[in-house]
């Protein structure tokens, strides 16, 4: 399994989980199976790229995003890409994996999307 959390800065176990799924700099996905570690530019029409972010991890092959918090239109994109989410994630990418190892995080059904950010005059 691929899972993928964004990351706050140049990517990396160590880095801390993003709070802003799509402007995030970094995406660090984990191959579960392999333990590899790759850390893939956020180069999506968010920052100044081309494409949508849930576009970018489908082409990475990821399988789950997890996350702190993720808007409406983002859960709906992901989920047409038949990615899975949890949210609810905080400190280090590494910390946030294990908490979804513990099954201590939000997903499926129960994610609800985030409405705590505005953007251009729209939340989430």
């Amino acid at each position: 399994m691929r899972v993928c959390v964004p990351s706050s800065g140049t990517g990396g176990l160590e880095d801390e989980v993003g709070e802003h799924f799509g402007r995030v700099p970094t995406y660090t996905i984990l191959n579960t199976q392999s333990g590899e570690v790759e850390i893939i530019d956020n180069d999506s029409q968010h920052r100044g790229g081309s494409g949508l972010p849930a576009e970018l991890l489908a082409e990475e092959g990821v399988d789950l995003v997890i996350c702190s918090a993720l808007g409406r239109k983002a859960m709906e994109l992901l989920d047409r890409e038949g990615i899975e989410v949890c949210t609810g994630a905080s400190g280090s990418v590494e910390e946030a994996i294990e908490d979804w190892r513990e099954d201590q995080l939000v997903s499926g059904s129960e994610t609800d999307p985030c409405d705590r950010h505005q953007f251009r005059g729209k939340k989430g």
